[in-house]
């Protein structure tokens, strides 16, 4: 059963940096792919970024590709959303998720079993 913990949100400004953390205990961390998602208030649970568990690549949603950077630190059993030039729409509750999704379903929750409890960031204009 794997365990993750989410760490690092907070109340920033437009134009600013922020880096999550997302730790993971219970399982073979590197044999799982690894992702980020958000919900924003009203609004549905959306894909962020992902580290596919095979190949290893970075996928991005549209809405941060160049901005934010997912990375993971196996020594450690963590993963990573640095966040660059934070927009007001990137204000939402950030969830950490590990799965083993093939690659065509990277983007979908379903594809992931574990879920942090989520961290909160708040860009204010």
């Amino acid at each position: 059963q794997v365990q993750l913990i989410e760490s690092g949100g907070g109340l920033v400004q437009t134009g600013d940096s922020l880096t999550l953390s997302c730790a993971a205990t219970g399982g073979t961390f590197s044999s799982y792919g690894l992702a980020w998602f958000r919900q924003a208030p009203g609004k549905d649970r959306e894909f962020v970024a992902t580290i596919h568990r095979q190949n290893r690549r970075t996928y991005y949603s549209d809405s941060v590709k160049g901005r934010f950077t997912i990375s993971t630190d196996n020594t450690k059993n963590t993963m990573y959303l640095h966040m660059n030039n934070l927009k007001p729409e990137d204000t939402a509750l950030y969830y950490c998720a590990a799965g083993r999704p093939i690659l065509s379903s990277l983007r979908y929750e379903a594809s992931y079993s574990y879920w942090g409890q989520g961290t909160q960031v708040t860009v204010s204009s």
